[in-house]
């Protein structure tokens, strides 16, 4: 592996990180707010199931996982 393809390949797992962070940031509150979570709560113990904020994540991952594939595979 020479290094340009390491750089480009460090350079890409950044930005995910970067797009990534930055989906935390700015729904990290709002995540429990979400129609579709699923919140169970007893003495002591509380579970919180974001279903649709999953099925977003997942989503945006695919996206950018595609996008990060067809960069690398391109000649």
């Amino acid at each position: 592996m020479d290094f340009q393809a390491l750089g480009r390949i460090l350079l890409i797992l950044g930005v995910v990180i970067l797009i990534i962070g930055g989906i935390f940031v700015l729904f990290g509150r709002s995540f429990g707010g979400f129609p579709g979570t699923i919140r169970v709560e007893g003495q002591g113990f509380s579970c919180v199931i974001p279903i649709l904020a999953s099925i977003i994540l997942s989503i945006v991952l695919t996206i950018v996982l595609n996008l990060i594939v067809r960069l690398m595979n391109r000649p």
